[in-house]
């Protein structure tokens, strides 16, 4: 088994995974923490890796106890065995990028914890392992496996263009092969769901705002307003969203009154959402024709947002493209997607990474 811990952002996260399995996936976020500024706080969010990273692992090795009793065989006295820190083979934790002093947090526990356990450490990308992240799927749990409900399966894998949308990043990959991919593109300035998130903000909706904006939006006209699809039409697969912030700013200047018209935000949303979807989908859709691939994947924060989902699925379905959305609950942070791909490089012989090797805040995704 090994046991993965995420740390790079505001949620603190730990996993147990087992051949392919995740048998334990527990998150702590800190909305609620920095929602009173607005976003994301660096040193608050540092303080509370600290205070939750030790009850979140020891709550994920004890949800992970009941099924790894199943999936070890019995021993010779007849009592099945538990899942415990001894019975871990390897250990995991994102190393970059992010937040650097959030990063630290769980990559030197996991360090330490490797060292002192005498196991494997495996610092893993966060953005590589979101690429992998839509080839595990939510299977219905069997009786003998109880909460043991998401799954990898890489049996089906094929090359794909994986579009990464966060509120960090917004990014193209060519997934040639498992461990083997190459960025075709990603935002020169603000990230999709920066914008999202920022958009929302102007509008004076509640933190995070990017959700709050998605809901609102399903009630509202996506034609009711004409806003820019920056880089649409530009043949290259870079993003570019700062100028599309920017348009909501002026358009909220020019036009206070709409946000005194509930009627009117909702469509203002729906016509904002409609921009950044349009940009998203149609990029993705013509790399992936571009390159000959009859797979796209996406995953991330983003990749939750209904409209996405919804137009990925028409615009793949037109093109006769598979398509493959990360689970909802492996789109925010966390640690199941940082032991899935661990795991994957450690049955593929990768090498363990150094106990002393650095967090990396600007890690470049590279294959």
């Amino acid at each position: 088994m090994l046991l993965a811990l995420e740390s790079s952002c505001d949620e603190t996260s730990a996993a147990v995974v087992h051949d392919g399995r995740v048998l334990a996936n527990v998150v702590s976020s800190q909305i609620k923490l920095h929602a009173e500024y607005g976003g994301v706080v660096p040193e608050l969010a540092t303080r509370e890796h600290l205070r939750n990273l030790l009850p979140v692992a020891q709550s994920a090795l004890r949800a992970a106890q009941p099924v790894a009793a199943v999936c070890d065989r019995r021993s010779e006295d007849g009592r099945r065995s538990q899942s415990a820190a001894k019975d871990i083979d390897a250990i995991a934790a994102t190393i970059g990028p992010g937040l650097p002093q959030a990063l630290m947090i769980g990559a030197r526990a996991a360090q330490a914890m490797a060292f002192a356990l005498r196991k494997p450490f495996f610092g893993i990308h966060h953005h590589e392992a979101h690429l992998y992240s839509p080839w595990v799927t939510t299977a219905n749990p069997k009786p003998e496996t109880r909460n043991a409900k998401l799954q990898s399966d890489f049996s089906t894998f094929q090359p794909n263009v994986s579009l990464i949308v966060s509120g960090g990043h917004t990014m193209l990959v060519f997934v040639e092969a498992e461990l083997k991919h190459h960025l075709l593109g990603s935002t020169v300035d603000d990230a999709a769901g920066e914008c999202f998130d920022k958009a929302a903000k102007l509008m004076g909706l509640p933190y995070p705002g990017g959700p709050e904006l998605d809901a609102l939006a399903e009630q509202g006209d996506p034609r009711a307003f004409d806003f820019p699809r920056p880089m649409i039409r530009d043949l290259h697969d870079d993003f570019s969203f700062s100028g599309l912030k920017t348009s909501v700013r002026y358009f909220l200047r020019d036009q206070p009154f709409v946000l005194d018209d509930p009627d009117l935000v909702r469509d203002l949303c729906a016509s904002v959402r409609a921009a950044i979807v349009d940009v998203l989908v149609t990029k993705t859709v013509r790399a992936a024709k571009r390159l000959g691939v009859r797979c796209v994947t996406a995953s991330g924060g983003v990749t939750c947002n209904r409209a996405l989902r919804k137009q990925l699925a028409e615009a793949c379905a037109q093109n006769s493209l598979t398509l493959r959305l990360a689970d909802k609950s492996l789109c925010t942070d966390n640690a199941a997607m940082v032991g899935i791909l661990a795991e994957r490089k450690l049955q593929r012989g990768t090498a363990p990474t150094s106990f002393d090797e650095e967090v990396k805040p600007s890690w470049p995704l590279v294959g």
